[in-house]
Order: C-alpha cells, then structure tokens, then sequence
C-alpha cells in the first residue's frame, strides 16, 4: 500500500535536547534519518512540518517538501492537523505521523499502520503496539503502555503500568501488556475534527495527546508491529544509544 502521506513534525524547542532535529547522528542531522525512513516507506508523498527555519532550510536543501507550521502547537497532531489544511488534503487521506525523533522507526511499520487504519472503516486512527519484555520497561514512565479490547480497539493509554498484576500473575501479564508506539495513522477528515477538539482532563494529567481522541469516543486501531523500532531520542542519552544503533559515531563519520 502506498496511499498514503507521511507527515513528520519537527519541533526546534524541546525542553530535553533543543534542537534535536539538528543534531548530529551518524553524520547526518537528525531529521534527515527520520525523513529517509519515510521516504523508504512507499509512501506517495512525504511532508516535513516544522515551526523552524534552519529546519525548513535544511529540508530544502535535501530536496524535501516543508510545510511551515504555528509554533504555538503542544502536540504533533495538531501540527499535523495544520498541514492538512495548508495543504488540502482530501479527508478520506491516510495520513502518518512520523515524528521527527525517531530515525530508527522501520519504513514497514509507516506502511502497516497506514493498512491497518485502512482494513478498519470504523476507525479515525491507527497505531501499532509492541510486546513488553521486562517489569523494568512495564514501570518506566516513558514508556507509554496500552489496553485494547478483543477486537483491537485501544481502551485506554497511560504512562502507569497497565494493566495492573493484582495477583502477581507474571506470565499471564507478559502475554497481555503491551508498549505503544509512538506513530499514527489518521483520516485527514479527523484531523480537521481533532483541531477543534478541547484538550481533554486525561490528556492534560497524563500528558498523552492521543488521549485527547480517546475521551472524545474516537475509535483508535491497534496492531502489533511486524518487527520492534529503535529507541527514540529524547534525551542526550537518547542520542548515544542511536549511535551506537546506527554502528558508528559521528567523529568517525566525519573523518
């Protein structure tokens, strides 16, 4: 399936890292990975939308399409949700959201989400989850976990270890818990909706904007992902994992 469009929003103020789009890994600035996974995903177009200019600048100068986006945005939907208008995306459109800290996000899994939102009419977004391999990885705040009912429709995302081992039942909880995976898939019609949409109390406690539609009865779509992503880069430490993902250091790359 390649009917879809990938949009990556690259934010330049982080509180964490700032400017993480443009720091360097392997050689390459980071927006430049997650931008080649997109296009090595099939997908019919590929949008980079920032609130930046070195950003738009380098973008251009890799031959990408910008979009120019309100720095006012608190999440990457809504800078999604932006694009969508500026660039009048019919609403029956899939649309990915890759964002623009993950250059180790296989290009299958853009593909799979978009043909998992596709195979379900019902469904406004898509998004994949993964297995969890550790109570370590179960408790770790920063990794978001998910519940899902028997059909695969999300019940509910937290930061909090879900579901809750009451009985201590270990094994049967490995086979249940799942990680989310920080990528979307959308009809361009919702994201108009979803603009409008107030920020909801969950979202605002839990600080998880997929939370938002998930309040506003917006069915979401979950899938396991064909194969398990690379870390994403938050932090500094973030960064030097991503390195050593990538098999060189970026001293060595510029030798």
């Amino acid at each position: 399936m390649n009917d879809f469009t990938v949009v990556i929003p690259a934010r330049y103020s982080s509180t964490r890292l700032p400017g993480k789009p443009l720091l360097p890994l392997a050689g390459r600035p980071v927006i430049e990975h997650v931008w080649r996974r997109a296009t090595e995903s099939g997908a019919r177009r590929v949008i980079i939308a920032t609130d930046h200019s070195e950003i738009a600048e380098h973008a251009g100068a890799l031959g990408a399409e910008c979009c120019m986006t309100d720095p006012g945005h608190t999440s990457g939907t809504e800078r999604i949700a932006e694009v969508v208008t500026a660039c009048d995306l019919r609403a029956t459109e899939i649309v990915v959201n890759l964002q623009g800290d993950e250059p180790l996000m296989p290009p299958a899994l853009l593909a799979q989400v978009a043909r998992t939102l596709a195979a379900t009419p019902a469904a406004s977004m898509a998004t994949l989850a993964t297995p969890i391999h550790d109570s370590d990885e179960l408790h770790d705040p920063h990794a978001v976990k998910l519940v899902a009912d028997h059909g695969g429709r999300a019940l509910y995302f937290s930061r909090a270890a879900i579901p809750w081992d009451r009985e201590g039942q270990g094994e049967w909880l490995r086979r249940v818990a799942r990680r989310h995976l920080g990528i979307y898939a959308y009809r361009a019609g919702f994201l108009r909706e979803y603009a409008a949409l107030p920020v909801s109390a969950l979202e605002g406690i839990e600080q998880l904007e997929q939370l938002r539609a998930l309040e506003a009865g917006v069915h979401i779509q979950v899938a396991d992902a064909d194969e398990r992503p690379g870390p994403g880069i938050d932090t500094a430490a973030d960064l030097a994992m991503a390195e050593a993902a990538f098999g060189t250091t970026t001293t060595e790359v510029r030798e």
